[in-house]
């Protein structure tokens, strides 16, 4: 049976997602210090970045659909610890090599986020699914976005290394919380099969499964959009008119929290069935943000709003994705996850790389039309994918589980 997660239950998963992620991103309002302490020419500080990248997507094919055949409760605590060991390397770290092999390690054990959205998904309730996916997936947001301004802060005041030993001290403190304070799950898998099938039936997902493409794909232009803004708001924001510093660059990033924690809602709204609208509504939203975010070289407060309501909209299309994709397959939460993340992060990347192109090349104007181009992408997919039934319609049996004896059936809104 189902655990419900109510009040602080709710929150401390939240927490570990917004922590673990801070891992990932922390990176990057040092890298000029992080740097110049280690020796690295201006040509090699993306590999900072990228190596903390490439170990997340490498964690999230490999580890986060170990949930299916483990306990989660505890493979989160483990992956929290390994996460903390990861950043207690950087901290620690003389040599360019040694902090690189430390962000790997944080950036791939940091998958600890999703497999913490695929145990709240497993233990919550169904009627309380897209709340709890909600709430714990707007931790992840407050992680990607707030440790862009707690980095800055922490290494002003005490070094670039006590962003690291800060997170790998809280990493251990959660995994500890998480052993005391959260119900063990059970999960219909977990007895059949093993890790090999886990892996392997992952690509099945893809090839016989209409819907979960449909929001895979979803993903995969959302978070290109995403990407194009993240990646490249501080190239207009520090030339001219504005010149803004890292630090004041970074505080944009509590506009983009507001809009995202706003979206929240969007789980309760899946509840009831209505993912389907949601999605469509905020893939407009989306498109229309980047109106605003055009006029940048004008208007601060015209890129503040902007960058509310494509937060606003990227997370109540991902709540929405996750919400829909779960509750179709609850017993496989570890690699349904896994693969739509993988999703995830190259919709990211390529946002990330075509935006500094574009940039380079035509200016902060056409990036921005890049920008919408991929939410317009996205919207063209919801559009085409199948329409979902209104609430209280009879759900159709999706595809038999992989590797369960019984079917699961389909959630409202899903065909």
């Amino acid at each position: 049976m189902a655990t419900i997660l109510g009040g602080r239950r709710r929150l401390l998963p939240a927490v570990v997602c917004a922590v673990a992620v801070a891992n990932v991103y922390a990176v990057q309002p040092v890298l000029d210090a992080v740097g110049s302490d280690l020796g690295l020419t201006s040509g090699g500080l993306g590999w900072l970045v990228a190596v903390g990248q490439a170990g997340y997507l490498a964690g999230l094919v490999t580890l986060v659909p170990l949930g299916d055949v483990l306990d989660r409760r505890r493979l989160i605590a483990g992956q929290l610890v390994l996460t903390a060991a990861g950043s207690a390397v950087v901290a620690a770290s003389t040599t360019a090599p040694l902090a690189l092999a430390g962000l790997g390690l944080a950036g791939m054990f940091a998958v600890v986020v999703q497999t913490t959205v695929a145990y709240t998904a497993a233990v919550s309730a169904p009627h309380e699914r897209g709340r709890n996916i909600g709430t714990v997936t707007s931790g992840v947001v407050v992680g990607i976005l707030g440790a862009r301004v707690m980095s800055g802060f922490l290494a002003e005041a005490a070094g670039w290394r006590s962003v690291y030993a800060t997170l790998a001290a809280a990493s251990v403190v959660l995994a500890g919380l998480v052993m005391m304070s959260l119900p063990p799950d059970d999960s219909c898998e977990r007895a059949r099969g093993g890790y090999r099938q886990v892996i392997a039936s992952m690509g099945s997902l893809v090839a016989a499964d209409r819907m979960f493409r449909s929001r895979a794909a979803l993903a995969f232009f959302v978070f290109a959009s995403f990407g194009t803004l993240w990646s490249g708001l501080a190239l207009p924001l520090s030339a001219e008119p504005w010149h803004l510093t890292p630090a004041q660059i970074g505080l944009f990033a509590l506009a983009g929290l507001a809009g995202a924690l706003g979206a929240a809602r969007a789980g309760r709204w899946a509840d009831r069935g209505y993912a389907g609208p949601v999605t469509g509504w905020a893939l407009v939203v989306l498109i229309v943000s980047w109106t605003f975010t055009a006029c940048t070289g004008q208007s601060l407060w015209l890129l503040a709003a902007g960058v509310i309501l494509l937060d606003l909209a990227v997370q109540a299309v991902h709540v929405s994705n996750q919400h829909l994709i779960t509750t179709a397959r609850p017993g496989q939460a570890g690699r349904v996850i896994g693969a739509y993340m993988a999703f995830y992060s190259l919709g990211s990347a390529l946002g990330a790389v075509t935006t500094a192109w574009t940039y380079a090349t035509a200016g902060w104007p056409a990036a921005c039309l890049l920008g919408a181009g991929y939410a317009t992408a996205a919207l063209a997919v919801w559009a085409l994918s199948p329409r979902p039934r209104p609430p209280g319609a009879a759900p159709h049996q999706p595809p038999e589980c992989l590797s369960c004896p019984s079917t699961i059936r389909a959630p409202r809104g899903v065909e």
